[in-house]
């Protein structure tokens, strides 16, 4: 089992939590990061692309010119796809990208990343980030005494003065615990997890 020193927002260590190794000692299996990480992305597709098919496109009902005896190709409608102004072909239509993947799974896959951020020593623990006022400015400078260059936030209950204050500082994002995922896992370079966030987590995980 795992111990890592738990520190507050100005870096002094001040005690230490252990970790569950059944979700932060999974050995990593990339293919099944990639997965879920693909599935995730795929889910957040708007799918929304579209083109005009002939049933959409307005007019074309009438035949431009007789069947035969002028001497030019047969044609039935000037919405053809040959045609200028007419229906495309086989284009992108309204559809989910999404693809299933299995509970189990995707929990493996988020144990799988938060192991990874623990074996590579990009795992913070604080005991909390307590802010007086919404203010991007004291926020930066907390950031600046914990080291953070991109990092993901994890909180346990929602806090809304450090959540706007974090807003506007770049390559740094606040989530909460339930809201945890791979792929901003996996994303952000630094994991910082309230000790509250860690015993959420693991709670839900083990």
């Amino acid at each position: 089992m795992a111990v890592v020193k738990v520190v507050d927002q100005a870096k002094k260590e001040i005690g230490d939590i252990e970790l569950a190794p059944e979700v932060f000692e999974v050995p990593v299996r990339p293919e099944i990061l990639n997965l879920v990480v693909r599935a995730q992305r795929a889910a957040a597709r708007s799918g929304t692309h579209m083109t005009k098919n002939r049933a959409l496109i307005t007019g074309g009902g009438k035949k431009p010119w007789r069947q035969k005896g002028t001497g030019r190709a047969r044609a039935g409608s000037s919405r053809s796809p040959l045609w200028r102004h007419g229906a495309t072909t086989f284009g992108p239509q309204p559809r989910s990208y999404a693809f299933k993947v299995n509970k189990k799974v995707r929990a493996l896959a988020l144990k799988m990343a938060l192991s990874s951020k623990l074996a590579g020593n990009d795992l913070m623990v604080l005991n909390g980030i307590i802010m007086d006022e919404i203010k991007t400015k004291k926020f930066a400078a907390v950031a600046k005494g914990l080291g953070l260059q991109k990092a993901l936030i994890v909180l346990n209950e929602v806090d809304n003065t450090l959540t706007l204050s974090a807003r506007n500082v770049p390559d740094i994002k606040v989530l909460m615990a339930d809201q945890l995922n791979v792929y901003d896992v996996l994303k952000y370079p630094q994991l910082v997890m309230l000790q509250s966030a860690v015993e959420s987590v693991q709670e839900r995980l083990k």
